[in-house]
């Protein structure tokens, strides 16, 4: 979507108009009828207004009264979803963007519900054209936000949107090797250093995670590693993001049932897509600060000489594992991950995964659930960060009791626990392989969705990036 500026309305474009309780209609470009139609529409307590110019559609919000500075740009974006739906069902291709509000924050936020709203994955639609949304500009004014704003807005949504395609690609597109492409091709276009590991040189590394979930695939696995380094980075030592890179996940030999469960596993990459999208985000709007990513990508598949329950997995920390159900590969390859991060002697490592289904069970898609051994103050920059963008962070608990819930008869862990605490249970997997500061993000709930959810849309939400971006900015 485009963006322009104009210093004061030409009247010759449709135009949304967003008020709120404060607004008095005198400073907006509505005439006397037209404003006295809205407040109309108010005292019957409609919040939305469509008035008709000619041949032109005015669209008129009035925001709710926020309880905090982030509820009230929440609010923004949604009001901007249905604004959005609406030029699109105008078949509107520009429209002038008016503020009747003071609240900088909550008109930047409309932008982004806006843009996020517009959306779509049409690659596979023989008739795509005729699908396409019609909004393609919106006009803003220059006395009510920068081009600077826009533009730092412009890009993180552009990451969003990268994210959201890749988990939105089928596996007949996106194998691991095709997601290493696809990296390498982003590098280039925006600037930053990358380069991936073939199935040799994994073995070589001795990734044991990685490679035994891979074994029953046909397609070699992928070892992914971004980085953006600035001349002037404010952090002395990295800060490392790991994305699960499960290109598509039937569960292995512990088969997933089809419905509601196997059918939507080619987001299982969802981590990795929001690590790529982040680094899309942070190196275009050239962020003061230095950051590596690690993406470790295979599919999981019951075929070939796929590893079996009860299989004990050395990894690439030398510790062992009893591998008790194959659909609990996700931790296996993000331990190896783990391991390797340390080498980079990071100040604080951030994973991202779809990891279990307990922790859909609970929050739902509302959240995140996260856990680790970071510092408070890390964690809590990261649920500022999460309710600024709508993100947000759920701590779980994390007493050390539940490592005995991952003990095993023969290995040095078991790769499950027990029927409750699962989500919780992964994390205390993953943290044997973890020796810095770090934060574990359970983004099961919230990375595809089946239905839609306003300015998230659809299936590939693209979780994630707002916020890492967000934490990244902002990180002390």
């Amino acid at each position: 979507m485009k963006t322009s500026f104009i210093s004061k309305s030409g009247n010759n474009l449709d135009m949304v108009i967003i008020c709120n309780d404060k607004s008095t209609l005198q400073k907006t470009p509505l005439d006397d009828l037209e404003s006295k139609q809205v407040k109309s529409d108010w005292s019957k307590k409609i919040k939305f207004s469509i008035i008709t110019r000619g041949s032109k559609k005015l669209l008129v919000y009035k925001l709710d009264v926020a309880k905090s500075m982030d509820q009230g740009s929440e609010m923004a974006r949604r009001v901007a979803c249905v604004c959005n739906k609406e030029l699109n069902r105008y078949k509107i291709s520009k429209a002038e963007i008016f503020f009747d509000i003071d609240n900088s924050s909550e008109k930047l936020a409309f932008v982004e519900g806006l843009m996020l709203s517009n959306y779509q994955f049409l690659k596979y639609f023989s008739e795509a054209a005729d699908k396409k949304n019609s909004l393609v500009e919106i006009v803003l004014y220059s006395n009510q936000l920068t081009k600077n704003e826009i533009t730092e807005l412009e890009h993180i949504v552009s990451g969003v949107f990268t994210a959201r395609t890749l988990v939105n690609e089928p596996l007949s597109y996106l194998t691991a090797l095709q997601l290493s492409k696809d990296i390498e091709v982003l590098s280039k276009k925006v600037g930053f250093r990358f380069q991936y590991f073939d199935k040799k040189k994994i073995t070589a590394l001795k990734m044991g995670g990685l490679l035994s979930v891979n074994k029953g695939s046909i397609d070699p696995p992928t070892f992914n590693i971004l980085e953006y380094k600035p001349a002037k980075a404010k952090n002395k030592q990295p800060i490392v993001l790991v994305g699960k890179g499960v290109v598509y996940d039937t569960g292995g030999l512990s088969l997933k049932p089809t419905p509601n469960s196997m059918d939507l596993m080619k987001s299982d990459m969802a981590g990795a897509a929001a690590v790529v999208g982040t680094f899309e985000a942070i190196v275009k709007n050239q962020l003061p600060i230095h950051v590596i990513g690690l993406i470790p990508a295979t599919d999981n598949r019951p075929g070939e000489n796929a590893y079996v329950p009860g299989d004990v997995i050395k990894m690439h920390n030398g510790m062992t594992v009893e591998m008790l159900n194959s659909d609990a590969e996700g931790r296996m390859i993000l331990a190896d991950a783990l391991s390797y991060a340390q080498q980079y002697k990071p100040s604080l490592v951030i994973d991202l995964a779809t990891l279990t289904g307990a922790a859909v069970a609970a929050i739902g898609k509302e959240g995140i659930v996260a856990m680790g051994t970071a510092k408070d103050n890390q964690m809590n920059q990261l649920k500022t960060a999460g309710s600024k963008v709508h993100e947000r962070i759920a701590e779980m608990p994390y007493y050390d009791e539940y490592d005995s819930y991952i003990k095993s008869d023969i290995a040095d862990m078991k790769n499950i626990g027990g029927p409750t605490a699962g989500c919780i249970t992964a994390g205390k997997f993953l943290e044997r392989y973890t020796k810095y500061d770090w934060i574990h993000l359970d983004i099961a709930g919230t990375a595809f969705l089946t239905s839609e959810d306003t300015y998230k849309g659809k299936n590939g939400t693209g979780v994630g990036v707002r916020l890492l971006y967000d934490f990244l900015k902002n990180y002390k």
